[in-house]
């Protein structure tokens, strides 16, 4: 079980992501409100979590939970959605193309990982650049909005495809020029695996 379903088992709901998780990895909980529980009670449950930091009781029951490290789940639920989009235009105008894009980049970056020779374990800590920072905010709102009435699939896919078409260009998966492959590469081939199976698409466009 991973701490994003600890979090949510001992809260009873998924906690919602906060900030950018540039600098840090934060969640709110309104939990303690809807459930009608002592938030003293649901924060000492939470506090027990191993890879939690931090959980702080605001206004009338708000949790802030602070996590250790970023989270990704590797096998993240199947987005009950299928959009559709037209194919053409294939420019950033077109929304169907910009999530459909991101999923053949992510399937490339798979590729490219092979050949490459990147693999080894999957070390969240080697996630430190703001972009891959990022994808990982984003990704993960997932268990929120599969329980949520109104998830917002279309502008979700297609934040979490431009998100990671910023990862992808500025902070690359795979080595470049003479660098050898490292812990941070295979950190970040593992977000592509995931983005990967999360935004709908072709394998290659």
């Amino acid at each position: 079980m991973t701490l994003p379903d600890k979090l949510a088992e001992a809260l009873g709901e998924p906690p919602a992501p906060e900030g950018t998780w540039d600098e840090e990895v934060g969640y709110v909980s309104a939990a303690a409100l809807r459930r009608r529980l002592p938030a003293e009670d649901l924060a000492a449950r939470v506090r027990e979590l191993d890879g939690v930091a931090a959980v702080e009781i605001q206004g009338r029951g708000f949790l802030r939970i602070v996590l250790t490290e970023p989270v990704l789940d590797a096998e993240p639920a199947a987005v009950p959605y299928q959009p559709v989009w037209p194919d053409f235009p294939r420019t950033w105008d077109n929304p169907g193309f910009v999530v459909r894009y991101g999923h053949a980049r992510a399937c490339a970056v798979l590729r490219w990982a092979g050949q490459l020779g990147v693999g080894g374990g999957f070390a969240a800590a080697e996630l430190s650049d703001r972009y891959h920072r990022r994808v990982l905010r984003v990704l993960a709102e997932l268990p929120g909005r599969m329980v949520s009435r109104e998830p917002g699939w279309e502008g979700y896919l297609l934040r979490l495809a431009l998100a990671y078409h910023d990862a992808h260009e500025r902070a690359p998966a795979v080595p470049v020029g003479d660098e050898e492959p490292g812990p941070v590469h295979a950190a970040r081939v593992r977000v592509a695996d995931v983005v990967r199976k999360v935004l709908p698409g072709p394998d290659r466009l």
